[in-house]
């Protein structure tokens, strides 16, 4: 997937589909999910509960767009890159393509949050420095 480096495959499963026959907008933010997960274990092992320090991640906003409708059984890839890290936060971009057309796209910014002071905390040296690495690394599919 041009521009991003680490992508996961997806095949549009029932539970997808709403009643219009097409893929449900919610459907497009657990995708992002679901490689928003497979990332950060490929980046270290991490996950959105254990960004190490203790903390975890929320997602305070998200964005899509929609380029095209998808349909049960389309063979998805779904990338993820990261466009952006600062103090406490980092955001990440999506792509969704089937057949090498970009049927969404979104991103979004994510807070490292410890759950335990319930407040947000600075990125931990070693998570921002996975990060970083990953994000200038080819890495393809998990």
């Amino acid at each position: 997937m041009e521009g991003f480096p680490f992508f996961i495959p997806y095949r549009v499963r029932v539970a997808d589909v709403n009643y219009g026959g097409h893929v449900s907008n919610a459907a497009i933010l657990n995708y992002f999910q679901d490689a928003r997960i497979a990332f950060l274990a490929a980046a270290g092992s991490y996950s959105e509960l254990n960004v190490g320090e203790g903390c975890g991640l929320i997602m305070p906003e998200a964005h899509v767009f929609y380029r095209a409708e998808l349909f049960l059984g389309d063979e998805l890839f779904i990338g993820v890159r990261l466009t952006n890290i600062s103090r406490s936060s980092f955001e990440l971009a999506y792509r969704i393509e089937r057949e090498g057309d970009v049927a969404a796209e979104g991103s979004t910014p994510l807070v490292v949050f410890d759950y335990h002071a319930r407040r947000p905390r600075r990125l931990g040296k070693d998570f921002r420095a996975a990060l970083q690495r990953f994000a200038t690394e080819e890495t393809g599919q998990p």
